[in-house]
């Protein structure tokens, strides 16, 4: 059974440009071959944003434990496991914060 599409996109293209994106789209039809490259560009930056938070998220782990010692504080077990808590509470709205950062630098 398949899936039935009732939105569409469209972009206007040099003949040059339509030339090049034929080719790269192989057997497969040019509006197959754009959908999946579309959506596979999107899901690649939603993975991209999975993967900012939680190194962001280590970088704060890091980071407190790093002070915490330098401070002479005990690391205990609980210690870590509130840290890894407070790290994992707010580490996509940090990635989210960090992305929209960019993309207005690069906007400039």
């Amino acid at each position: 059974m398949s899936i039935q599409r009732t939105k569409c996109l469209s972009t206007k293209l040099t003949e040059e440009e339509y030339t090049e994106l034929e080719g790269a789209a192989g057997e497969l039809t040019l509006g197959t071959w754009a959908r999946d490259m579309l959506l596979r560009a999107a899901r690649q930056r939603t993975a991209g944003s999975v993967v900012l938070a939680e190194v962001l998220a280590l970088r704060t782990i890091l980071l407190n434990l790093q002070f915490a010692q330098a401070a002479g504080d005990a690391i205990t077990a609980e210690r870590m496991h509130q840290l890894i808590e407070r790290a994992d509470q707010s580490r996509f709205t940090r990635a989210a914060e960090r992305l929209a950062e960019a993309l207005a630098k690069a906007e400039r």
